[in-house]
């Protein structure tokens, strides 16, 4: 049975039950719900803490939220349902960025930290990786995500869901909308602050990655998988899958993940 609690003004779901606890955080374009495989299968032996990213939730907020406001958020959920105790942190797409930020400014809050599918995504070695192709690929999407959250309304939600349909997210479309653009209008369009402030990605604590290899291409540099991949109690696990490995390859991410969690007791 889940519990609800209200958090810097975000409904966050508590199931299951443990002596350790896992916080899941999102990207885009999902909600707490793209969680339900991981919930499902951890809830017998751990508290699963799932939550909407600020402005992502079906409940309208204001349009956008800083680095800054959503570390601060993160920290707030963090330190809510596991106040005496570190953390488990599993991370996607967007919420890898946040949660690789938040894991490196507090890493007493940090047990062990699970990434999907985006490792150095603001490393120069990332950046050499990528092909001319690659770059306006991710250009033309992310720019396109950027304008409709500047446009808004059913105009900014209708390009939203379109962007998304073409690179075959797993949200269902009622629940996508514009506002949850806002980490792309930062990025090109620098409202809101910058993304100036993220720090280079360096787990300080156990670390298992998961990627996805159908992909056009990578969101990591190979430097960067293979420092990760030699360092102890890490993990670094390749899928035949998409972006979204923990839903295309369910049974598959959450015994790997289950079998190093076991491996690695804090």
């Amino acid at each position: 049975m889940s519990t609800q609690l209200v958090v810097a003004g975000v409904p966050v779901y508590i199931d299951g039950s443990g002596d350790e606890t896992i916080v899941m955080i999102h990207g885009w374009p999902d909600t707490h719900r793209i969680w339900s495989h991981q919930v499902r299968f951890f809830s017998p032996n751990y508290r699963c803490v799932t939550f909407s990213l600020p402005g992502f939730g079906d409940l309208p907020q204001k349009k956008g939220y800083s680095l800054d406001e959503v570390i601060e958020t993160i920290r707030q959920v963090v330190d809510a349902v596991s106040p005496d105790k570190k953390v488990i942190l599993m991370i996607h797409d967007w919420g890898c960025i946040y949660g690789y930020q938040f894991a490196m400014l507090y890493p007493d809050r940090v047990a062990r930290l699970i990434a999907i599918d985006i490792g150095d995504s603001n490393s120069r070695d990332l950046e050499k990786s990528l092909s001319i192709a690659a770059k306006g690929m991710i250009f033309s999407y992310q720019l396109t995500l950027a304008m409709a959250w500047q446009v808004g309304g059913f105009v900014g939600d209708y390009i939203t869901r379109g962007v998304a349909k073409g690179l075959q997210c797993k949200a269902e479309p009622k629940h996508i909308h514009a506002r949850m653009n806002y980490p792309y209008a930062i990025r090109w369009l620098r409202v809101l602050g910058t993304f100036d402030g993220l720090q280079q990605v360096n787990p300080p604590c156990p670390f298992f990655y998961a990627y996805g290899r159908k992909k056009p291409f990578m969101f990591h540099s190979s430097t960067w998988l293979e420092k990760m991949s030699v360092r102890p109690h890490n993990m670094v696990r390749e899928f035949n899958s998409g972006h979204w490995v923990m839903v295309d390859k369910a049974d598959e991410f959450n015994n790997a993940v289950s079998s190093w969690l076991a491996e690695i007791r804090y």
